[in-house]
């Protein structure tokens, strides 16, 4: 992963009214690095069909392309890699997911506070992310930008910032020394996806 990335959670459930291969297609327009398909609710056929057209378009226009949760998913879509929230460790050991989805791939691991962000580094994954920084409707609890200084510091791996960012508080975190944002419903909820995107990727870069 390089530095300066503009990730995107894709998921349906933040915009009902339209396609999320549209959105997907509208982001990547606007300069976005990483795409994650986070789809808690599609059934795994329709999970496999989605990620195949994603994984497609990803390839296509050289942007990352990630699976929320499932190793076995990730493998059989041949995506750039995994994400894995803190219950998900506790099915798959790090190992496990390593043999699952080869040793070429990415392995990325939510953490939400500063203890768990340091017991997290240790188990050999390629990036952290760390979050909600502010509040978000995603969570009932954010941590707030007091220790982003502090997991900057002791990571040697990338830490992607996630958790209600937007346009009016990205420079908070990005002053602080972030260099990787991830957003959810800044893009997904937007009027203008391309225009949105390229706005947060030109404060990034």
């Amino acid at each position: 992963m390089r530095k300066n990335n503009l990730y995107l959670v894709l998921s349906s459930e933040y915009n009902q009214q339209m396609d999320v291969l549209a959105i997907a297609e509208q982001a990547i327009l606007g300069g976005v690095d990483i795409i994650q398909m986070r789809e808690k609710y599609l059934s795994y056929p329709k999970k496999v069909a989605l990620g195949n057209k994603l994984r497609a378009l990803c390839k296509k226009n050289n942007v990352m392309f990630i699976v929320n949760d499932d190793p076995y998913l990730a493998k059989q879509l041949d995506a750039d890699g995994v994400h894995l929230g803190q219950t998900d460790l506790e099915k798959f050991s790090m190992p496990m997911i390593r043999q699952i989805i080869g040793r070429n791939k990415i392995i990325g691991i939510s953490t939400h506070s500063l203890e768990q962000f340091k017991e997290s580094l240790k188990q050999g994954c390629d990036y952290l992310a760390y979050g909600p920084i502010f509040p978000t409707k995603t969570k009932d609890y954010h941590i707030g930008i007091s220790q982003i200084e502090q997991v900057l510091a002791v990571s040697d791996i990338p830490i992607v910032f996630i958790g209600g960012i937007n346009l009016e508080n990205i420079d908070i975190v990005l002053d602080l020394g972030a260099r990787n944002i991830a957003l959810i419903r800044a893009i997904m909820q937007s009027e203008n996806i391309e225009q949105i995107t390229r706005e947060f990727k030109q404060k990034i870069n």
